[in-house]
């Protein structure tokens, strides 16, 4: 049994926020499963971080209130959150005056998803996502499969399969395929899914077509059921997986090699390709280095 954790990262609308939308599916080896969820725990612990969700994209943002905190950094934890915290406070009083109670609302809301950090400096958080990197590349059972689309390639014309749906068969094929490359007649696949509320009756509905009629390049007899949809705050493969479709699309859009370098060896190849991932740019050659090993 292998268990395939999906995410994304990005905006999957063309002419919207980012310039790619990368979906990403992470998988490993069922019996392996509590053996890796301990490793991930004890980087945590070693971060004071014990059950918290990690969401890469939050945790790479600057934090104003550490920055203008003086010797933020010579702090101890509980000084660090008590320092932002009133900082934070603070702010909420002044924009609930100037700007209402839904934009103190929205701001609160964004306070609590980086709560969890704030006693970590931007470099301590650094360090954990490339210590949490390390770890995922240094995993030999582990796969990775993506489909990453350059949105700016189509213009301002959506095409004709949405975005999200394309990289979700593509995940789907190549992690397919994976399964039967094994070679067990008894080797099956379950996905889990990020929970999104916008897209799963549709990719439940995708994948009820994929097993009675299969993808346009393969049948589906190796991944059993429909995606199940989970809760990310509790499901730390699929925190591994945002953080992989955070530092894909970062290396797309950014040139950004750091995470991207630790998790590269981790996508699926077979003779020295990688056929795992596929770099989507509509009418024009890419020489990126993903395109290049394809």
């Amino acid at each position: 049994m292998y268990l395939c954790y999906i995410d994304e990262s990005g905006v999957p609308e063309i002419g919207h926020g980012t310039s790619h939308f990368v979906l990403l599916g992470l998988s490993i080896e069922a019996w392996d499963w509590k053996n890796q969820d301990r490793a991930v725990s004890a980087v945590k612990r070693r971060f004071s971080l014990g059950d918290a969700e990690i969401h890469t994209g939050w945790m790479t943002r600057r934090y104003l209130e550490q920055e203008r905190t003086p010797d933020f950094a010579t702090l101890d934890s509980p000084a660090r959150r008590a320092a932002v915290r009133s900082a934070r406070d603070a702010q909420l009083i002044k924009i609930q005056a100037l700007k209402g109670s839904k934009a103190a609302a929205e701001l609160r809301k964004n306070y609590r998803k980086t709560d969890a950090y704030i006693h970590l400096t931007l470099d301590q958080r650094t360090d954990f996502l490339q210590q949490l990197a390390d770890l995922i590349g240094s995993w030999g059972n582990t796969r990775l499969f993506c489909h990453a689309i350059d949105k700016t390639s189509f213009g301002t014309t959506a095409p004709i399969i949405p975005p999200r749906e394309e990289a979700f068969t593509q995940v789907v094929t190549r992690f397919e395929r994976y399964l039967g490359d094994i070679g067990e007649p008894r080797t099956v696949g379950l996905l889990a899914h990020d929970h999104d509320d916008t897209s799963a009756d549709r990719l439940t509905e995708l994948m009820r077509h994929f097993h009675s009629s299969g993808t346009m390049w393969t049948t589906v007899t190796k991944i059993i059921e429909t995606p199940f949809f989970v809760d990310s705050r509790l499901t730390v493969g699929v925190q591994l997986a945002d953080l992989c479709a955070y530092a894909t699309r970062r290396f797309f859009e950014n040139n950004e090699t750091d995470l991207f370098d630790r998790i590269y060896p981790r996508f699926h190849r077979l003779g020295g390709r990688v056929v795992g991932f596929r770099h989507y740019v509509k009418g024009r050659h890419c020489a990126c280095r993903v395109c290049v090993d394809h």
